[in-house]
């Protein structure tokens, strides 16, 4: 499984007259204004379905978002933004229907301008991927997905650690790691399996989906696991660990295992009529 949030970076201050006209407003001094809005290139294609494995729609992005609401009930650092001091007096029933709500709009933004994909009956397994080139940091994904709610759903503490913390560290551990090619990786923003569905080689069908493309295209894959049983997993796929990130808010440090696929050339053997060993 990999971590929860695609990193969004979004200029608030300079979008006030925006803001302004769909009838919204944000307090800027909660939004950190280094996250600025980055020029969208060309989006690349996107394998189609495959077998079973096929393309989630906007119709369907709730029963999506619950397979990985599902999956991620206990993770940590899905829980990191929910469980905080100043939300102690919250039912646990009001504390999963926000993570349920988070992911709608997180799903929702990938369908918008990325990859997501299911397999199995009733959504056993989702996986959302973002392209090469692609984010979700305009303000038009932002709305229209829900996104900006999170300003107003989110504690105090919560804002704190998403957009202070959180988003800067997935940023700069992504350009630190990738480099040159931060803008060019195919990106596993998250993968998650309905324990129903699990043992089923789901995930594999999903990873393996985007990854044949990707070595087709020469690229690299990266994610950021938030599990420790799950890299190696992932290392059956050909990702390797780069390198592991923390977030500090907590009682207890959070970790992010960053790690990365390169693509797998494959050489194909030319065979000449005629031709003698």
């Amino acid at each position: 499984m990999a971590k929860t949030f695609a990193p969004m970076a979004v200029t608030f201050v300079e979008s006030k007259s925006m803001l302004k006209s769909a009838n919204v407003r944000i307090n800027t001094n909660d939004v950190p204004t280094s996250f600025i809005l980055r020029q969208q290139k060309p989006a690349v294609s996107l394998p189609g379905p495959t077998g079973d494995t096929r393309v989630v729609t906007l119709a369907e992005y709730k029963e999506a978002a619950l397979c990985l609401a599902e999956a991620f009930a206990e993770d940590e650092v899905a829980r990191y933004f929910i469980d905080v001091p100043d939300r102690e007096h919250w039912t646990e029933q009001e504390r999963w229907d926000l993570h349920v709500e988070i992911l709608e709009y997180i799903t929702y933004a990938h369908i918008l301008k990325g990859l997501v994909t299911t397999v199995g009956d009733d959504f056993g397994a989702v996986a959302l991927w973002m392209p090469p080139g692609q984010n979700m940091d305009d303000l038009w994904t932002i709305f229209r997905s829900g996104m900006w709610r999170l300003n107003y759903r989110l504690s105090t503490e919560g804002k704190r650690r998403f957009f202070t913390e959180f988003l800067p560290l997935l940023h700069d551990a992504k350009h630190a790691t990738l480099g040159a090619r931060d803008d060019e990786a195919w990106y596993l923003v998250y993968i998650g399996t309905k324990p129903s569905g699990r043992g089923k080689g789901y995930c594999r069908k999903l990873i393996e989906h985007v990854t044949k493309q990707a070595d087709a295209e020469g690229r690299a894959c990266y994610l950021e696991s938030s599990n420790e049983a799950n890299p190696p997993i992932y290392r059956k796929f050909g990702f390797e660990q780069k390198r592991t990130v923390y977030l500090h808010r907590a009682e207890k440090n959070v970790s992010l295992d960053i790690m990365v696929r390169e693509p797998v050339v494959v050489e194909k053997k030319k065979m000449v009529k005629g031709l003698k060993d």
